[in-house]
């Protein structure tokens, strides 16, 4: 379409000469009906192959772009907790984002005179030649001197548009955060802090982008320039000839309008060079996500039926960086039974969620092997792997939506009944059954019209309802109060298929627990009972003494 286009465009100025030279100078009327009438065709088609253009450029860049878009989230959604550190979330927003705008710009934009502006450049040039080989080398000078003006801005602007991505990055970040955060901004009066944080990224974001654009607008002085001073050096060059009868007035009139269509070219060139080179910076951050190999995934053939909710760490060590000096897991030798109920107590920075997070593969082990129901989770299918383990995180996340649509992230087939059986196993019931709605009550955005508490025991009857052979509580009740949190153990306990491992910062949490597994820096310190463990680990006695009886610091005579 825009070769058609450029070619009905280029045959106006020859029949626009013919008007002149022909039936102005011979006053032939009827050759000037013919000749405009030709001239007005070329330009009817001209609109109309432009406008075709115009409708399939945009189908073509919106469409591509939607298909990157897609893409980048669906590479995201594969990528494993690793992969993810690589990236700010704010820096994924802006490349699904402003970044595909910016290409969706540069197909949509950069098409047309991508094939438009050397097709004018070398035609017009060569009509010019053809109508008059002399004064056209008025090209020879005027040209050469406009690409080296548009060269020079092409090159100081181009380093320019990564540095200008990174600036929105860093903007982005500010208001993702700030937004966030805003009910902690509001109550510790931080508002103006946060003011002018946003305003220093904002200012830098204003000169990158005024750095960068200072040189790309010199393209149009530039163009000006150089076409006026063509255009003044084709009028007196080709008036003296005129003047002197070496030339026709059509033909002079002709080759001006091929200066400015040549111009007008290099101009479009050069606006496609810089367009093209704020899309290769996009492009490049882009592909790094596309391009980001998961650091997980399904082995071949893997196996697809996890056996039973039996787990063991043999020898596992784990490090979150390759080069890390130091491992937050360290020589981890565990077994736990299938249907055991297994408590997880440390202090703070211990790597209790560390270890939890091995047994779903949301990490890997460094060194070691850590199994489900008796096989490697290396060997599992992943989806199957973590269907069959259901975590309930340490920070609870819910969903714009229902209730109802929230639960059934845990079952998406899940009835009423099924719903509140969960429900009143979390002890959801209690404030569901207060509300108007129900199950239909809106949550609204990460489910701010419920309180802490309320949303842990949402995230559990969540969590219940995908039936897991392993459930795992990630310090999962810490804003539950003692008593909703003991009639929530008492409802575990009928789950008697299912391996239960709580992490709990409370002694309240695992006492009833088969095992209880005391971490410290990342190594294993003691594994056994209530009973066994307050007889002869001074660890959890100083814990039990501190939380049950407000002992001394060793707990020493407490215990006694």
């Amino acid at each position: 379409m825009v070769l058609v286009e450029s070619a009905f465009e280029l045959v106006i100025p020859v029949l626009m000469a013919d008007i002149i030279d022909v039936g102005v100078a011979n006053r032939d009327i009827p050759a000037i009906w013919r000749q405009g009438a030709l001239m007005a065709l070329c330009a009817l088609l001209a609109l109309i192959t432009g406008l075709l253009y115009a409708r399939y450029a945009a189908r073509a860049a919106f469409g591509w772009g939607a298909r990157i878009r897609e893409a980048q989230f669906e590479k995201v959604q594969k990528f494993a907790f690793s992969n993810l550190d690589h990236f700010e979330t704010s820096s994924l927003v802006t490349r699904m984002t402003t970044d595909v705008t910016v290409m969706q710009n540069a197909v949509n934009g950069g098409l047309r005179p991508l094939v438009r502006g050397p097709v004018l450049l070398v035609l017009g040039v060569a009509f010019a030649f053809w109508m008059d080989a002399r004064l056209a080398c008025v090209f020879l000078v005027s040209t050469p001197i406009l690409a080296a003006i548009l060269f020079y801005v092409v090159w100081k602007a181009a380093p320019m548009y990564g540095r200008l991505q990174r600036a929105m990055d860093r903007l982005n970040n500010v208001v993702q955060e700030g937004l966030t955060a805003i009910r902690a901004v509001k109550a510790f009066v931080r508002g103006e802090y946060e003011q002018e944080k946003f305003e220093a990224v904002n200012r830098d974001l204003m000169a990158t982008s005024q750095k960068t654009f200072h040189y790309a607008v010199l393209n149009l002085p530039a163009f000006q320039l150089t076409m006026y001073i063509a255009t003044v050096l084709l009028m007196w060059f080709g008036g003296n000839m005129v003047l002197g009868g070496t030339l026709q007035v059509g033909n002079l009139t002709g080759l001006l309008s091929y200066v400015l269509q040549v111009m007008n070219a290099l101009m479009m060139i050069s606006n496609v060079f810089l367009l093209l080179t704020r899309s290769l910076a996009s492009a490049h951050r882009i592909v790094e996500v596309l391009d980001e190999q998961p650091s997980l995934s399904s082995p071949a053939g893997g196996e697809k039926e996890v056996a039973d909710g039996s787990v063991d760490f043999e020898n596992v060590s784990f490090k979150y960086h390759e080069n890390a000096q130091e491992y937050a897991l360290s020589d981890v030798t565990l077994h736990f039974a299938a249907g055991q109920t297994i408590g997880v107590l440390g202090g703070t920075g211990s790597a209790k969620s560390t270890l939890v997070q091995l047994i779903p593969r949301l990490y890997d082990a460094t060194q070691g092997c850590v199994k489900v129901g008796g096989r490697d989770v290396r060997t599992y299918d992943l989806e199957s792997l973590r269907d069959a383990v259901g975590i309930v995180l340490q920070k609870n996340v819910l969903f714009s939506g229902t209730v109802r649509d929230n639960l059934r992230w845990g079952n998406k087939e899940a009835g009423d009944e099924e719903l509140w059986e969960a429900c009143r196993a979390a002890c959801a019931d209690e404030f569901l059954e207060r509300m108007p709605k129900g199950l239909d009550t809106d949550l609204g955005q990460g489910g701010v019209n419920v309180s802490g508490g309320q949303k842990q025991r949402l995230c559990i009857a969540r969590t219940l309802l995908k039936h897991p052979k392993v459930l795992i509580f990630d310090d999962s009740t810490s804003a539950v109060d003692t008593a909703t949190e003991a009639k929530i153990r008492a409802s575990l306990h009928r789950f008697t298929d299912m391996t239960k491992i709580i992490i709990a910062q409370r002694v309240t949490s695992v006492m009833e627990a088969d095992q209880i597994v005391i971490l410290e820096d990342g190594r294993v310190h003691a594994v056994g009972t209530h009973e066994s463990l307050l007889r002869s680990d001074p660890i959890y006695q100083e814990i039990f003494a501190s939380q049950m009886k407000g002992g001394d610091s060793d707990g020493g005579e407490t215990i006694r």
